[in-house]
């Protein structure tokens, strides 16, 4: 028997230091370095990144 996790939120990537809180948040110096952290994350995590559109991203498991 197979056991997954599915939709659940990995992790968040941000610029703003109080926007995120109850997942493991990772702070990014600028817009670049925020995207190119989701990016890594969600190949490391086997996961997707979604741009929120208010300057974060969270990785999620589907």
């Amino acid at each position: 028997m197979d056991v997954a996790i599915k939709k659940l939120i990995l992790a968040a990537v941000t610029t703003h230091d109080k926007q995120v809180s109850g997942v493991p948040t990772f702070y990014a110096d600028n817009e670049e370095e925020r995207a190119r952290m989701s990016t890594i994350l969600s190949r490391v995590l086997e996961a997707v990144a979604h741009d929120m559109g208010n300057g974060v991203y969270i990785i999620v498991k589907h």
